[in-house]
């Protein structure tokens, strides 16, 4: 595997850790890329990858969008993630293994569900440390499945960008696991029509409850649709799917939906307006943060529907500065990070 600090997406992360081994029966990264703010908080994600690399790509990729994502959500968190790219003993095991390695950090991560994790996996990690959020919810406080609250967030944006309201409106979900399916009941349940896609046969039973039309997973980028919404995996938004778009809007829940900065810049050039992925789906991490803090469950909500608002400053600051919708909220980011790194 490449070292960290020599790969493409290295961005001066504080740390990058691989976790397990073959005597431990699983394979994962933990990257940390600044507590400038606080610890580093991002969900844990098992995927399939190609290859470790891959793997590794995902996770500085993935951390450093949480350093963004938690400081434009003004949360006193910084930005990390780990990635499980094996998993070959009793996954309980594996996961109780896993939270040994979180807890020699010291606290210096806070790990989560991310795609591919369950609650059942967090209850297991957290019997090895208490650097983790995504348990089910007790006495009125924050916690649990944090999906809904990414849903939440993403829905209160697309209702934002149409003007207020979904009904009639046709809208593309790209994905329907546990955030797209959330995604579907909220704008299904206001009238809007829904085209959904997803490589799980199971997933797309589970939304036909909400009359979705099924286009193919190579095509629903390319849907007639009044908006489209990435709610799967990353950099889906590149040469060959910009020029294939079907949609003016573009705001859904995937993480690193550009595949490159360039990318921003072609979406201008078609005239699509773009909600930066990472200003869009906070909601989940609001949820941990609050859950980490011991907040209460009330306070959630509030916080998940000020995205909205938080979407269209950054496009009003991209219209008027005549910069990319991504250039515009990580300045606003880079701001942040700054001045914490002064105080």
């Amino acid at each position: 595997m490449i070292d960290p600090k020599n790969h493409t997406s290295f961005d001066n992360h504080e740390q990058v850790v691989f976790v397990g081994g073959e005597a431990q029966g699983y394979a994962g990264i933990i990257a940390i890329h600044s507590t400038a703010i606080g610890p580093a908080a991002g969900g844990c994600r098992i995927w399939d990858y190609d290859s470790a690399d891959d793997a590794l790509t995902d996770a500085l990729r993935l951390s450093r969008g949480m350093t963004y994502k938690n400081a434009m959500a003004d949360l006193p968190l910084g930005g990390g993630k780990a990635v499980i790219y094996r998993i070959n003993t009793d996954r309980v095991d594996a996961f109780q293994k896993f939270g040994e390695a979180v807890e020699k950090l010291n606290g210096r991560y806070i790990t989560a569900e991310d795609v591919g994790a369950s609650v059942a996996d967090m209850r297991a990690i957290a019997g090895r440390t208490s650097y983790v959020a995504g348990i089910p919810k007790e006495h009125g406080q924050a916690g649990g499945d944090p999906s809904p609250m990414t849903a939440l967030g993403t829905f209160v944006s697309i209702k934002a960008l149409l003007g207020g309201s979904v009904q009639g409106r046709t809208i593309a979900v790209q994905g329907v696991g546990n955030v797209g399916f959330n995604l579907c009941r909220l704008l299904s349940e206001e009238g809007a029509k829904l085209v959904v896609a997803d490589v799980n046969k199971a997933n797309l039973q589970r939304a036909e409850a909400f009359g979705v039309e099924i286009a193919p997973v190579d095509q629903i980028h390319a849907v007639k649709a009044d908006v489209f919404a990435p709610c799967a995996l990353g950099a889906g938004l590149n040469p060959k799917t910009i020029p294939e778009l079907g949609a003016p809007i573009i705001c859904g829940a995937a993480n690193n939906q550009l595949a490159t900065e360039a990318d921003g810049q072609r979406l201008v050039e078609r005239g699509i307006t773009y909600a930066p992925d990472y200003v869009v789906n906070a909601g989940g991490i609001i949820n941990v943060s609050a859950e980490y803090l011991g907040e209460a469950a009330d306070v959630v909500e509030a916080r998940v529907r000020a995205i909205a608002p938080r979407v269209l400053r950054v496009l009003d600051i991209a219209k008027s500065d005549s910069i990319t919708p991504q250039a515009a909220a990580d300045r606003i980011v880079r701001e942040k990070l700054a001045a914490a790194r002064k105080g």
